[in-house]
């Protein structure tokens, strides 16, 4: 990419109606775009810590880190100056990611290059944005002048970020939100939690959201999947589409494909009328496949086509319909295993796995299991 084409791009997700995790998403996709760099970071000043709020290239541990600042030279040396800082590949000083590198965690990094810059926010200091190189010599003595032409535009993605998060604590403390705002806030509230994992999960759950690629909610009973299907759905372009539930488990064989696809006038005994399925009461909006691991093979097939093409077809009908749905599927089953049985088609597992989600059991939650007692409590 040029400097201009990403500057456009930056400029274009400023007037965008994204949530804050996306945008911040964006930002460093971008910068990484258009460095061909190994990991971009960035990271928010909080006292004598830096604490990263979207990261691309680096582990997901990345944003559960604190960085000290006193404790890691290069960070401090991008906070102490205006502007860009390059570190040669052969500096001495140590290199915050050691471990942290896709591809390299846990092991020291190999030598690389490595450039940042502060973020000032209304005249305050705000933070960093750090770029890592694995390969000597990708940071020329013009990246660090591209990197400023961009200050603008990444600072300006931040100031607009913070706002945001204003405009929302005033809502809550006395300002009239619009109903769509009030139920996404009742959406937020419902999912408990301070823990790391869950922390970790909230955020990986707003960048998804975006998307309009299919998701796989992966988790044990009890996990509370259903909860965070809702979630994505509040946080899409879709919210004020309808989110259609369809528990798979719950769907009898014989009637699975009518209940999903619908059915046309005399399909079957019974069939009275012309009926439309699950798929298209979600047209414009999310469907939620619940245990989509019970589904039967034959539905699994049909399903398949829906996600490629769009289509479905009522039973009793040749004649395909276009529909415009997001699918978010849920199991508790190891799919893979299911795939090897040949109980799950392998094409379709690889559809709705563009992105797999592990929702953590709540004994992977740390102290969330006393937030939750208080939480009953209170509504009690």
């Amino acid at each position: 990419m040029t400097i201009d084409t990403t500057q456009l791009l930056l400029l274009t997700d400023l007037v965008a109606d994204l949530p804050a995790a996306v945008r911040l998403q964006r930002l460093v996709n971008s910068l990484r775009a258009h460095f061909a760099c190994g990991s971009v970071a960035l990271l928010r000043l909080e006292q004598e810590h830096l604490r990263p709020l979207a990261v691309d290239g680096l582990t997901s541990d990345a944003l559960g880190r604190r960085f000290a600042v006193k404790d890691h030279p290069r960070l401090a040396a991008i906070l102490a100056r205006r502007g860009v800082t390059r570190f040669p590949h052969d500096s001495p000083l140590s290199d915050p990611y050691d471990g942290l590198i896709d591809g390299h965690a846990g092991q020291p990094l190999p030598v690389h290059d490595c450039m940042g810059m502060a973020l000032n926010v209304e005249g305050e200091r705000w933070g960093v944005v750090t770029l890592d190189a694995l390969d000597i010599g990708r940071f020329d003595a013009q990246a660090p002048c591209e990197l400023e032409q961009l200050a603008s535009a990444i600072e300006a993605a931040v100031r607009i970020t913070r706002l945001e998060a204003e405009i929302r604590a005033l809502r809550t403390t006395g300002w009239s939100a619009p109903a769509s705002a009030r139920t996404a806030l009742r959406e937020d509230n419902e999912i408990v939690g301070q823990s790391e994992a869950i922390v970790h999960l909230l955020h990986e759950l707003r960048v998804v959201a975006d998307s309009e690629l299919p998701a796989l909610l992966l988790g044990e009973t009890g996990v509370g999947k259903e909860l965070f299907a809702h979630r994505l759905h509040q946080l899409s372009r879709r919210v004020g589409k309808p989110l259609v539930h369809v528990n798979c488990a719950a769907l009898p064989e014989s009637l699975a494909e009518s209940e999903l696809f619908g059915h046309a006038k005399g399909a079957f005994s019974g069939a009275t009328s012309e009926r439309p399925g699950r798929i298209e009461a979600a047209d414009g909006g999310t469907l939620f496949l619940d245990e989509v691991g019970e589904l039967p093979l034959a539905i699994q097939a049909k399903l398949l086509r829906t996600l490629q093409n769009g289509e479905i077809q009522r039973l009793g009908t040749d004649r395909p319909r276009r529909v415009n749905v997001r699918v978010i599927a849920a199991t508790n089953r190891q799919l893979r295993e299911l795939v090897r049985e040949g109980a799950f088609r392998d094409d379709l597992y690889h559809r709705l796995s563009v992105y797999p989600i592990p929702i953590p059991p709540l004994r992977e939650r740390g102290n969330d299991v006393l937030l939750l007692g208080v939480s009953s409590f209170s509504v009690q």
